[in-house]
């Protein structure tokens, strides 16, 4: 009985530990990512990303890094890819640890910078993801008010396309978005056009020619001109990233 008890409290001990104090206050409501990610989605009757245009998942992390919303575009969990739910609050840890009030960086601008040899090497093994937030609890919850990240610290790395921090329309730094279920140039595109409709995209800085965190296609065999580039993946993400104004 007593070693019962022990484990009980050690159990109530992991999770209380593991419940960080959300500041979501400044952030969009679930209601309001869902809408926003669904109307930058073809899918779900949106426009073209110029990749596969499939069906996307989006979280949104405050400052410290909880998770406070996390969606998708289906009708169901499963019309996206499952694996897509952790990389897309992976991205949005990631744009949120590696941004600054003055200046911004995407997870696409991340991807030259940790390859071997480059400056950020061994960045993205710097923060795991803490797989008891991604994986416990009730499955038929993902994406919904009651997924299981919501609340808590997911941590993670991720070093292409989809990762935006957020920006308040005074320029305050809040947290940032996570997209992912496509190619990474397109998800770095759905990003872009969820975070302009919620209007949290008063950028004050990046590496980019544009001084922001767009995404940079300027690799040359495997080389990165200015060492924040990111691959094609394709198809026409570049064109659309143009048109929209969210990398060259």
């Amino acid at each position: 009985m007593k070693k019962i008890s022990t484990s009980l409290i050690l159990l109530a001990a992991t999770l209380i530990a593991s419940t960080a104090h959300a500041d979501c206050s400044k952030l969009p409501s679930f209601t309001d990512l869902q809408d926003a990610l669904k109307k930058s989605v073809k899918a779900s009757g949106g426009p073209s990303n110029g990749g596969l245009d499939l069906n996307m998942w989006a979280s949104v992390v405050d400052r410290d890094g909880t998770v406070c919303a996390i969606t998708f575009t289906g009708k169901d969990r499963g019309d996206q890819w499952p694996g897509s739910r952790v990389i897309s609050a992976q991205k949005a840890n990631t744009a949120n640890a590696f941004s600054l009030p003055g200046l911004a960086l995407s997870t696409a601008n991340l991807y030259s910078a940790v390859q071997p040899g480059a400056s950020l090497f061994g960045l993205q093994e710097s923060n795991p993801v803490d797989v008891s937030v991604a994986y416990n609890g009730n499955s038929t919850n993902n994406g919904t008010k009651r997924d299981r990240m919501v609340g808590k610290k997911i941590g993670g790395v991720n070093v292409f396309g989809g990762g935006l921090a957020l920006y308040t329309q005074k320029g305050e730094l809040v947290g940032a978005i996570g997209v992912s279920g496509d190619t990474s140039c397109a998800d770095h595109n759905v990003a872009w056009r969820t975070r302009a409709a919620l209007g949290f995209d008063k950028v004050p800085g990046g590496v980019s020619a544009d001084k922001n965190d767009g995404i940079i296609y300027d690799i040359s065999g495997s080389t990165s001109r200015g060492g924040f580039g990111h691959p094609t993946c394709g198809g026409k993400e570049q064109a659309v990233a143009q048109e929209i104004k969210a990398g060259k």
